[in-house]
């Protein structure tokens, strides 16, 4: 097995984090939510390349932009 392989499980271990992160009451965690779905984003588009998964990495894409959005939201929710 390579290093590559291994990419999967802590893509899995961010990716649950951010989504307890995001259930959070309170802003500033929901902010780190997001970031930590982006860094899980990029994480499964690296195993996805790897393991040529192809509707993986599109559908990581699309997460990425919907997570950009709640985090722009987040943030302007954060200024008022």
């Amino acid at each position: 097995m390579t290093y590559l392989d291994w990419i999967q499980w802590p893509a899995m271990l961010v990716t649950v984090l951010a989504a307890w992160l995001i259930g959070s009451q309170r802003p500033a965690r929901r902010m780190v939510g997001f970031v930590f779905f982006s860094v899980s984003n990029v994480l499964w588009v690296i195993w996805g390349v790897y393991a040529e998964a192809y509707a993986l990495i599109v559908l990581q894409i699309f997460l990425f932009l919907m997570n950009l959005r709640g985090f722009k939201k987040n943030f302007k929710g954060q200024q008022n």
